[in-house]
């Protein structure tokens, strides 16, 4: 799903597109400039310079900027007419503009060729400029609009003959001697051939890009691609209903530890799903730590349990089977008001912080300094095995920090040397006694002023301050998609001078701040000052909250949870892979053979 990730930051071209008013100014100002530039470059001798300059400017617009203004006004209602999605006034308008671009410069070069040449290359190279902004639309609107190939064809036709209507319009009118006379049959003619040529090049192309992926998976690369972008611009659900129809049901495990007033009201919830927040954006369970805590009344920490992206979740309907299965632990929970010290263990680059609740233990895993990503189910579920048979304890709840970004670092998984590193470390774990009061603090902060930008969730930041005896340990967990490779170690050496004995920070792994980013957007990398000031002043608000607490603890069960699958992720990610390498011989072998027959074509038969 690395894939997935990296396609997002197509998102922020997507999204900042030119508004209507300015592609539509640029293409009345490109297109006069682009006619005065062929008047004085070939000027008609019977006008002076501020003629030609005039008269030039007025060909252009006439020509090339009111076929592609047109076009650009009527091709997203074709698309909406035809049940197409994704182009919007300002998308449609902006692939008018690009083509008007790519067939000026194709026009000039064309002049200045036939002068150099002392052939007449003029209206050819605009005729051959016309193929190409055909091909070019046909590509755009086939991919990304979900309306086929045969209705794609069609409206990709209107830009270019528009602009050849013009053409033979003016040079019939106006009798300009810089084009010669062509019969209006034969032009359009030899254009559609010429279009028909590069329709089979790009339908022979799509194929080749679409029927692995839809012969493994049941849906194809466009489907994918054009689902995508709908989910950008509008935020729609096809995404979710594609990934639905090929998702796979797992059963998965949630640990809570739950937190109780002396009154008997819940004080605060902290939860561990091995389920994986992502894709990407709002898809599936990418906001999943935000969408669950928001289920509850009672401040809710949703920390990142070991998961991958096999196991991201096909809708955000299925997160609610997470949240049946915490309630299910709510209701059987065991509370007490006693608990251990946190303590932390490591071997070689792994470090655990574990402190027991009750009958269960809570163990903070992380690799920081050194980088690391996901950690795999299976490895967390050995973790668990390992600590409840060594500890003697029912519940044993992991939570993968997720707070030490390096990008070329994967996830912890069977056969890595931090797997052994990981069991290693849970082996040295001792059965601390639990005979110290336990008092709870919590605090939320917005974090204002920093947003998705910045690496950011809706979440934000939420603290737990712990309290063992004397012991104070803070947990922080910021809502975002891990932290920059050190910064966690900045936060413990600037925060050293608070009055707690622990500090553990970790984060959500959201990947909804995922959308305005190159596929990952650790917290970190910027506002590093203002982060740590956030996370200082909500520790000191979680310590002004403390209060006496019982606490206790559930490993359950999530059936049936429909995710994208551990088969289908690896199918998708190696499809994918297959599409590229084949695509990278194929592409260049079609189209340039493409062109250069309708570069023959047009200039020589």
């Amino acid at each position: 799903m690395s894939s997935m990730s990296s396609v997002a930051g197509l998102s922020k071209y997507i999204k900042t597109l030119p508004k209507v008013k300015i592609s539509l100014f640029s293409m009345i100002f490109i297109s006069f400039i682009t006619g005065a530039i062929i008047f004085l470059l070939q000027p008609i001798n019977t006008y002076s310079q501020l003629e030609n300059l005039f008269y030039g400017g007025s060909f252009g617009f006439f020509v090339f900027g009111i076929g592609s203004i047109v076009s650009g006004a009527t091709d997203q209602q074709w698309v909406y007419l035809l049940k197409g999605i994704n182009l919007k006034r300002k998308h449609s308008m902006f692939l008018s503009l690009t083509s008007m671009v790519i067939l000026c410069v194709i026009s000039v070069l064309g002049l200045i060729a036939g002068i150099i040449l002392k052939m007449d290359l003029f209206v050819n190279s605009i005729l051959f400029g016309c193929v190409l902004i055909f091909a070019w639309n046909f590509l755009v609107l086939w991919g990304t609009s979900h309306i086929g190939p045969f209705k794609s064809f069609i409206i990709s036709l209107v830009q270019p003959l528009l602009i050849i209507s013009m053409l033979i319009v003016v040079t019939f009118l106006g009798n300009l001697e810089i084009v010669f006379q062509l019969g209006i049959f034969g032009t359009i003619l030899k254009v559609i051939i010429a279009c028909l040529v590069f329709l089979v090049a790009i339908y022979s192309f799509m194929k080749v890009v679409e029927n692995p992926m839809k012969n493994n998976l049941g849906f194809g690369a466009l489907d994918l691609l054009s689902f995508f972008i709908a989910h950008m611009n509008e935020g729609s659900s096809y995404l979710e209903n594609l990934f639905d129809t090929s998702g796979e049901e797992i059963d998965t495990i949630v640990g809570t530890l739950s937190f109780k007033k002396m009154n008997g009201d819940i004080k605060a919830l902290f939860i561990s799903p091995s389920v994986h927040p992502g894709p990407i954006g709002d898809i599936g369970g990418a906001n999943m730590p935000t969408l669950l805590a928001n289920e509850y009344d009672y401040f809710t920490m949703v920390a990142h349990g070991p998961s991958t992206h096999d196991f991201n979740p096909v809708s955000v309907n299925e997160i609610y089977k997470i949240k049946d299965a915490v309630n299910e632990s709510l209701e059987k929970m065991n509370y007490s008001s006693k608990c251990s010290k946190f303590v932390r263990y490591s071997e070689k680059q792994a470090n655990i912080g574990v402190q027991f609740f009750n009958d269960g233990i809570l163990m903070l895993s992380t690799f920081a300094p050194s980088g690391s990503d996901d950690i795999e189910f299976s490895i967390g579920l050995s973790m668990m095995i390992e600590s409840q048979k060594t500890c003697k304890i029912e519940n044993s709840i992991v939570v993968d920090c997720h707070n030490s970004f390096n990008a070329e670092k994967g996830g912890v998984l069977p056969g890595n040397p931090e797997v052994f590193q990981l069991l290693d470390t849970v082996k040295k774990i001792e059965n601390l006694e639990q005979n110290h009061p336990l008092q709870v603090g919590i605090s939320y902060n917005q974090m204002e002023g920093l947003d998705k930008n910045n690496g950011v969730g809706d979440s934000a930041l939420k603290v737990m301050v712990i309290q063992a005896g004397e012991q104070k340990t803070a947990i922080a967990l910021f809502d975002s998609n891990n932290m920059e490779l050190g910064f966690r170690e900045t936060i413990l050496k600037e925060l050293n001078d608070l009055p707690i004995d622990e500090l553990e920070v970790l984060t959500t792994d959201t990947h909804s701040v995922n959308t305005l980013s190159n596929g990952y957007n650790p917290i970190g990398v910027s506002e590093k000052t203002k982060i740590i000031e956030y996370l200082r002043e909500s520790i000191l608000n979680a310590l002004e909250d403390l209060e006496p607490v019982e606490a206790g603890t559930d490993l359950n069960k999530i059936e049936n949870l429909k995710t994208f699958g551990p088969n289908n992720s690896t199918e998708l990610i190696s499809t994918i892979s297959s599409i590229v390498a084949v695509s990278k011989i194929m592409a260049p072998l079609i189209f340039i053979t493409a062109l250069i027959f309708v570069f023959i074509w047009i200039y020589f038969l």
